[in-house]
């Protein structure tokens, strides 16, 4: 239980109001934003900092709120930023949601939508035992729920406003910032650190509450163009280059096992997005992971080694790789500042919590930022089963991230 109950009404109230709010993002386009919505809640997160008293910032363009709660009864400053993201994923509809609160979880399946018949099923989903007697912020089941990451955004406001009408509470300089686009690799791209103002920060995003992140995977795209060349197939005896044929022959040069359904924990691998292929031309698009900086290089190379083979093979540069970085592992950067990682876990621990940590098979805005000279780990938001229709908010989580958060920041 927070020791601060008001907590609790504050970040579910905020949550509610946030989540009705559309701002999922789409895949890159050639914009930025992806999508104009996102402003909406990022007037809103605006609006509202100024009403609390908060100096704040909205970078309309580039759709960045800035926010600045001035250090207050602490000898040596140490400015720290707190950054969550704005827009919800594009992988289930993420447009007209409708959040509810399920009151004490008695346990046992959810009923989300009667009309529809959406159950939220305890067989499916066993972190529901974890919340019995809490309550939970959930939708209708047609959609979303957006706790990816406003979850973190409601207890960043809610500091705000414990820190803007708590004027005797010490604490070091606070800088807000609201980023979009993290879903579909914004990383944060558009933030100035400059006017934000701090050396460090924590971005705010994730699942399970008290668990952080200070690995991530290395991570890169590739595009594999394919050149064949087409004829008839009645008169195509050494003359046909079946473009299809090399994609495939490329496809079964990568390790099998090596894919996102067979690895976990520090396992690397080759995840195959798409492919479009005829006679006279494939592209395959894929990713590669790797926690281990000499191992990620070892993957990029054997994509380039395939297509010399086959190259080889055929006298003529018809596969052609173009790799396009995207983010590093993040450790690489904050082991050189481990008191971040220590004032984490000691700001858990303070808030009666033990501290959990894996690295994180995926990227957060914090990768992209450690490698900007913003050393970021990361906090769990406390959501639950992002990303789909049966995601969920535990509202004691909310409010504990907000007792976390003091720790961190009052000194």
């Amino acid at each position: 239980m927070s020791e601060h109950p008001e907590f609790h009404r504050q970040t579910e109230e905020r949550l509610l109001r946030y989540a009705a709010v559309t701002t999922q993002s789409k895949h890159f386009d050639g914009t930025w934003p992806t999508t104009a919505c996102q402003r909406d809640l990022a007037k809103l997160l605006f609006a509202e900092l100024h009403e609390l008293g908060v100096r704040a910032a909205y970078d309309e363009a580039r759709c960045v709120v800035y926010g600045w709660l001035p250090a207050a009864h602490v000898e040596e400053d140490r400015p720290i930023a707190l950054i969550a993201h704005m827009d919800t994923a594009p992988d289930v509809k993420g447009r007209d949601v409708k959040p509810w609160v399920l009151r004490a979880y008695p346990g046992g399946d959810i009923l989300l939508n009667e009309a529809e018949g959406i159950v939220l099923r305890a067989a499916d989903y066993p972190n529901l035992a974890q919340y019995i007697g809490q309550d939970l912020v959930l939708t209708d089941g047609t959609t979303l729920l957006g706790g990816d990451d406003k979850a973190a955004i409601a207890a960043l406001m809610t500091l705000a406003e414990y820190y803007a009408s708590h004027p005797e509470q010490p604490h070091r300089t606070v800088c807000l910032a609201f980023t979009p686009d993290e879903e579909v690799g914004g990383l944060a791209r558009d933030l100035d650190l400059e006017r934000l103002g701090a050396r460090f920060a924590y971005t705010i995003d994730g699942d399970h509450l008290g668990w952080y992140q200070d690995q991530t995977f290395n991570a890169c795209e590739a595009a594999v163009t394919i050149t064949g060349r087409s004829v008839h197939p009645a008169t195509a005896k050494g003359i046909m280059v079946n473009a299809t044929d090399l994609a495939v022959e490329f496809l079964n040069a990568l390790p099998p096992l090596e894919k996102p359904q067979f690895t976990d924990g520090v396992d690397g691998f080759y995840y195959v997005t798409s492919l479009q292929s005829d006679c006279e031309r494939a592209v395959i698009r894929l990713i590669v992971r790797d926690f281990d900086r000499k191992r990620f290089q070892e993957r990029q190379d054997r994509l380039l080694e395939i297509a010399h083979a086959i190259n080889e093979r055929w006298g003529q540069k018809r596969v052609l790789v173009e790799i396009h970085q995207q983010y590093r592992n993040m450790g690489d950067v904050l082991e050189q500042f481990p008191f971040l990682v220590s004032d984490l876990e000691a700001a858990i621990r303070a808030a009666g919590l033990e501290p959990k940590s894996e690295p994180f098979r995926g990227g957060t805005d914090g990768s992209a930022l450690s490698f900007r000279g913003l050393p970021s780990p990361n906090l769990s938001a406390g959501y639950e089963n992002a990303h789909g229709r049966f995601e969920f908010v535990p509202v004691p989580s909310m409010a504990k991230n907000v007792e976390i958060l003091i720790r961190l920041t009052e000194k």
